[in-house]
Parts: C-alpha cells; sequence; structure tokens
C-alpha cells in the first residue's frame, strides 16, 4: 500500500499494536490500583490507614498466585486494543481534515485528544464496567461475555454505562492533557535529536514527562469510576459518589491508587507511543 491508501486503517493497526504490548505487560499495575481504590480502611499503630500498593501485591501472589496479577486481562485487552486504535485513527482524521499537516497548538492538542478520547471511551464503556469488576476480585463471572449478559439481564442499560461520566472525564482530560505535554515537550527537543538513532529514547521520555502531569489531574475522577462501576446500586449518581467518597475517606481518597495509575499510564502511554511513532513511519503514515 503506498502512504496515501487508506491512512485511517493504517492509523487504527499502528495504535492497536502500539497497545497491545503494553497492555499485557502492565496489566498487574491495573489490578493493583483497582484494589487500592476498594481497599477498607485499616488501623495501623494507632493511626486510621490504607492498604500499601506491596500489601495489596503481595496478597495477590498468596492468595491467586502469579497468574492472580493478570486477571481481567480479556477485558482489558478488548477495550485497550481497539480503544487505543479508535484513538489513535480518531487523531490522524482530526490532524489530516482541520489541521493540513501543521504542528498544533496546545489548545488544539487538548481538543484533539479530548474528542478522540471521548469517542472511544463511549463506545467501549461496558466493556470498562467489566474490566473493573473482574480486576476487583468482587465478582465471579466465568468470562467476558457472560459477564455482560448478567449484567445487562440484572442491571439494564444503567450498569452496562455505570460510570461513564467520571470515565469521559477522567480518559478525555488526560488524553488532551497528554497529548499536549506531549506535542510541546517534543517542540523543545533539537530536530536533529528526533531524527537521530536516540530517537525510541527521547519519544519514551516525553511520554513519561507527559503521562506523570495528566496522571495526578485526572486521579479523583478515576477513583470516582471504579466506586461507581463495582457498586452501581449504592450510588445515585456522580455526586453522591463524590461525598461518600469525601467522607469517608478526606481529600486523599481521591488520590487513593495513584502510584500504580501514574506507573502504568506513564508508561503504557509512553510505550504506545514510542512503537505508534515507528511502525507509523514503517507504515508511510510519516
Amino acid at each position: 500500500m503506498s502512504s496515501e491508501q487508506y491512512p485511517l486503517v493504517k492509523a487504527f493497526l499502528a495504535g492497536s499494536f502500539s497497545g497491545t504490548f503494553s497492555t499485557v505487560l502492565f496489566q498487574p499495575l491495573d489490578l493493583v490500583k483497582t484494589r487500592l481504590q476498594n481497599s477498607p480502611a485499616t488501623f495501623i499503630n494507632g493511626r486510621h490507614g490504607t492498604l500499601s500498593m506491596l500489601s495489596i501485591f503481595t496478597n495477590i501472589v498468596q492468595q491467586e498466585h502469579i497468574k492472580g496479577l493478570w486477571r481481567g486481562m480479556t477485558p482489558s485487552i478488548t477495550r485497550c486494543v481497539p480503544g487505543i486504535g479508535l484513538y489513535f485513527s480518531s487523531l490522524d482524521y482530526i490532524k489530516s481534515h482541520y489541521l493540513e499537516g501543521k504542528t498544533p497548538t496546545a489548545l488544539e492538542s487538548v481538543t484533539m485528544g479530548f474528542c478522540a478520547r471521548s469517542m472511544s471511551g463511549a463506545i467501549l464503556i461496558p466493556i470498562t464496567v467489566v474490566k473493573t469488576r473482574f480486576e476487583s476480585g468482587m465478582y465471579d463471572y466465568n468470562s467476558m461475555v457472560s459477564a455482560l449478559k448478567h449484567i445487562y439481564r440484572t442491571e439494564g442499560l444503567r450498569g452496562m454505562t455505570c460510570g461513564l461520566v467520571p470515565t469521559l472525564f477522567r480518559d478525555a482530560p488526560f488524553s488532551g492533557l497528554y497529548l499536549m505535554f506531549y506535542t510541546q515537550t517534543k517542540q523543545l527537543i533539537p530536530k536533529e535529536l528526533i531524527n537521530s538513532p536516540y530517537t525510541s529514547p527521547i519519544h519514551f521520555t516525553c511520554g513519561i514527562t507527559a503521562g506523570i502531569l495528566a496522571s495526578v489531574v485526572t486521579q479523583p475522577a478515576d477513583v470516582l469510576k471504579t466506586k461507581m462501576q463495582l457498586y452501581p446500586t449504592k450510588f445515585k449518581g456522580l455526586w453522591s459518589v463524590i461525598v461518600y467518597v469525601h467522607n469517608n475517606h478526606g481529600v486523599q481518597g481521591y488520590f487513593k491508587g495513584m502510584v500504580p495509575r501514574m506507573l502504568r499510564r506513564t508508561l503504557m502511554a509512553a510505550m504506545a507511543w514510542t512503537v505508534y511513532e515507528q511502525l507509523s513511519k514503517k507504515l508511510g503514515l510519516k
């Protein structure tokens, strides 16, 4: 295929391939993050505290063995691979039709990322619900298909889309902020280095920097999303879960699971963009 043929298909394939490896590799971090966000308060040395990332990791290995760290792998791949593919193909469409090859400004980067992630996030929200419940260990679903059937039968459309609002508040701003930080950071790098043998490490470093900044801003929405998807009948809406987290955990409750999520999202996004940039060149997108 020439570089002009099927650009959206090529962008989708490049994004999907880049997402597959990072999704599998960093799934344990996502699992630990979900368990942390759902962990009850503990009483340690006369003070209230929460279970640590290491203690949850150790507990999973002891009770579920090493393979337990990849619990929820099927819905994760089902969500992330086409999701990342849709995200990158949407970005490519927006760039080619509205920016005509020019470098996007910071505001344009945020808008592009917001729109691209909103589309994929809304389409794949039922898989996100199943993924969260698999990772929590609270639900005994036999498979992803049976889980979807059970949720639809017992909870209806509301159960299939629970947590959609905080999911969009998490993913769309994250993607927009990440893309802004990523493109702006790349512009600070001299062009001779971008085109040098060090291009992959440079892309990876830019991705890590962007991921850290975007993760911190969007962490509260991730906590709210997890609570709504694990306890669909407990909360009437977004405001009720906000009040619940604040009353039970305080301000720090909105940042539970931030370390594993930051590690996963940062490394995953950095790797996805690095692989995507390389595949894009080979497929003639750049």
